[in-house]
């Protein structure tokens, strides 16, 4: 059965299609895009709303209530509903730095966990590893008790556990870094410099190996700084500089307020930003009390204002940003263009990613992963691999 999504204003990249076409499609892929309805073909119609690829984040740690640290398929497919909700078709369950045997657990958990995903939630494009190798100053959230140097002799034995891992972020400046990189480039596995205090001169080492993303840039994450009385520039400044170097920005208004979503804006241009929720479990959910990391062994925060905070307001605590709050705020805090925010949020981060081939855009035979949106960004109905998961 062929299906038709009418009356719809389509999103292909960071451009809106003319006026009138019709999105077919049919076993799951796009088979076209064009004018009238084929015969037979069951009817969608938009209702004037925006047609668009699906959101893909490429960096959460949860949602619904549920983190991927829970240890079980349950908190990964209702991680996965939830995102659905607010317009995720695929995401990239992302862990914390932990032991070595949280981590083997993780592997076992999302294994088992991808053959349900995408049935009535979101589906999972692979496993990204934030951690351990990062700088002890810019723990962030993270437990500062498992940050340690990358020794291939660990790192060799995670990778042999699983064929999941997408994506891992490190601190470049960390002792073997390079080296790290330059296995993970062989493998085709995305290298992400995150919770550093690095230099310029240590990401450009990470780039030369092989680096080619920046994790929640801003946070976390190295600037101008003195050192025996000289200046140095840091992680920042190397993003800024650096045009082969993609980031990805938490663009909740909050963890990156509206100024400096426009300052990267026009450094980086909308061409080379990837918008992430990094969410927590709290997304999607009440404000209220809430843990931070897994059940077991989690820390108490509170979620208000739009973010969790320590329980002691002292300090961010975790993200519990939405996929369509991500492109609402860049709309309206930042001043681009809907189809411009959701390039950064579809065609980008599957190009970064390296799944450009299926996801991304409303190409011919690229999987049929669709969302539809109001004006205000309110999610109408998500649509995964041709089957329609949430309908508002």
């Amino acid at each position: 059965m062929k299906t038709a999504i009418t009356n719809g204003r389509i999103i292909s990249g960071a451009k809106l299609l003319p006026e009138g076409l019709v999105l077919v499609i049919e076993d799951g892929k796009i088979e076209e895009v064009r004018y009238g309805v084929p015969a037979g073909a069951e009817v969608i119609d938009a209702e004037g709303c925006y047609v668009s690829p699906g959101f893909i984040d490429i960096h959460t740690h949860g949602a619904g209530g549920a983190d991927f640290m829970d240890g079980t398929v349950d908190a990964y497919l209702t991680a996965a509903r939830m995102h659905a909700r607010h317009g995720t078709t695929l995401l990239f369950p992302t862990t914390l730095t932990s032991t070595n045997e949280a981590l083997f657990d993780s592997f076992s958990t999302y294994e088992r966990a991808a053959c349900l995903a995408g049935k009535d939630g979101a589906s999972f494009g692979g496993m990204h590893l934030e951690g351990p190798f990062f700088a002890p100053e810019m723990a962030g959230a993270q437990d500062p008790r498992y940050l340690r140097d990358p020794q291939p002799e660990e790192y060799m034995e995670i990778l042999s556990r699983t064929s999941h891992i997408a994506r891992w972020s490190f601190a470049p400046e960390r002792p073997g870094s390079a080296e790290f990189v330059a296995e993970l480039s062989r493998r085709r596995i995305i290298a992400s410099i995150g919770h550093t205090n690095a230099t310029f001169s240590d990401c450009d080492a990470a780039f030369r190996a092989g680096c080619r993303l920046m994790t929640h840039f801003y946070s976390c994450m190295s600037t101008i700084t003195r050192r025996n009385a000289y200046r140095y520039a840091g992680a920042i400044e190397y993003g800024y500089w650096q045009d082969g170097m993609r980031i990805e920005i938490i663009a909740d208004g909050i963890h990156v307020p509206a100024d400096l979503l426009k300052l990267v804006l026009k450094i980086k241009g909308p061409g080379r930003i990837c918008l992430v929720t990094d969410s927590m479990r709290a997304a999607g959910m009440p404000e209220g009390p809430s843990i931070l990391g897994g059940l077991e062994g989690g820390q108490e925060v509170i979620v208000e204002d739009g973010v969790a905070k320590l329980t002691d307001r002292s300090a961010f605590a975790g993200s519990v940003a939405t996929a369509d709050r991500l492109v609402r705020t860049m709309v309206k805090e930042a001043g681009v263009s809907i189809p411009e925010a959701v390039m950064m949020i579809t065609s980008n981060p599957a190009k970064v990613m390296k799944i450009s081939a299926r996801k991304g855009n409303m190409a011919l035979g690229k999987d049929a992963d669709i969302v539809i949106f109001d004006d205000n960004i309110c999610i109408q109905r998500t649509i995964v691999d041709g089957k329609t998961i949430f309908v508002r």
